[in-house]
């Protein structure tokens, strides 16, 4: 399998972006939601400039509301209700939802199962990236290194085994088998001992979730978008160095606060080989992992100037603090561009044959 690396925007705009309606979805249940909230609102901010230049018919925004039902615009409904208008309406759902059922592949399975095209990746891809045990068994048995590590269902039964299998002089990662965005993650990880991992796999399971423990790996901490649909060459944009404040981590607030961690893209200090290697891997996960449109793939670079893998998103943030926006502009493709780049891979593969 070939990969690439993105230089510039290879396709253009469809002919069929000046008509379609987007429909941004955003908000939800999960842990994510104020994150989903900010990117849906910068989403929905860029279509309606593009909508204004011609460049798109029409946009607006839904929110799935913490109670299950539906805002379409400002009417509130049910979320059948909601649905049956989204098929008159809109052409293509942006799904700016990030965690829980709106990136797990439960929304995507019901607006496929009501004929509504939207955006990223169908239910398969995003089920089995949501579940980071079921993606990294993928990355190990494909030659993509993922850190030592096992999955804890019951903290004491298993607390003395665990303790012989991962010794480690770094300490350990504690992650809900399905979270996201580090929201847990920062008041769980890292524990540098005994007590600490234990107090940590207590938190990570009160919601009802495995946990993951993985060795931690001292190194670099980047991430890597990559662009493109099932049958088409994945393409990488430049990954971001990320530098967090020292004796931090990667965590909720260092990710989303103004005076957070240090995002430097291109990379300041990866080697150009260690550069290629990770875009190589962050296309290869993509690929295998069945993504469409877009996603995000995380690593720490350790020594060797090799990749491990940390988690692949599905459905990356797209706030002024995230990631992927900065990767994009690093090869010349503004913010907009970005978002009518990922309403028109819904319109190509509807074009080619796939499911829109």
């Amino acid at each position: 399998m070939s990969t690439g690396v993105l230089e510039r925007d290879p396709a253009g705009e469809p002919r069929e972006l000046a008509a379609c309606r987007v429909a941004v979805l955003m908000g939800g249940r999960s842990s994510e939601r104020e994150v989903s909230l900010a990117s849906g609102a910068e989403v929905l901010r860029a279509l309606s400039r593009a909508v204004a230049q011609a460049r798109l018919g029409g946009a607006f925004g839904v929110s799935l509301e913490p109670d299950g039902g539906w805002t379409v615009d400002t009417a509130r409904s049910e979320a059948l209700s909601a649905l049956s208008r989204l098929r008159q309406e809109a052409d293509v759902c942006f799904l700016a939802l990030h965690g829980g059922e709106g990136e797990d592949g439960s929304l995507q399975g019901l607006l496929a199962g009501a004929g509504i095209a939207h955006t990223g990746s169908g239910v398969a891809a995003s089920a089995l990236c949501m579940d980071k045990q079921a993606t990294r068994a993928l990355a190990r048995a494909t030659g993509v290194r993922v850190a030592r590590g096992r999955l804890v269902a019951r903290w004491a039964a298993e607390r003395a085994e665990l303790l012989r299998e991962l010794p480690s002089p770094t300490g350990w990662f504690v992650k809900p088998r399905h979270g996201g965005s580090s929201v847990a993650t920062s008041a769980l990880s890292p524990a540098a001992d005994a007590a600490a991992l234990a107090a940590a796999l207590d938190l990570a399971q009160e919601g009802g979730d495995d946990a993951l423990v993985e060795e931690r790996i001292d190194g670099i901490e980047v991430s890597c978008g990559v662009l493109g649909n099932r049958g088409e060459e994945p393409r990488a944009l430049p990954p971001v160095e990320i530098r967090p404040k020292p004796g931090r981590f990667f965590d909720y607030k260092e990710k989303y606060s103004a005076d957070g961690a240090r995002e430097v893209c291109p990379p300041e200090t990866l080697s150009p080989e260690a550069v290629a290697r990770v875009q190589h891997a962050a296309a290869r996960m993509h690929a295998l992992c069945g993504c469409d449109g877009y996603s995000r793939v995380d690593f720490i670079v350790a020594a060797g100037d090799e990749p491990v893998l940390l988690e692949l998103n599905t459905l990356p943030g797209l706030t002024p603090r995230s990631l992927l926006p900065k990767e994009a502009a690093a090869v010349g493709m503004d913010y907009l561009e970005l978002c009518l780049w990922i309403v028109g891979a819904v319109l190509r593969r509807a074009r080619h044959g796939g499911a829109a």
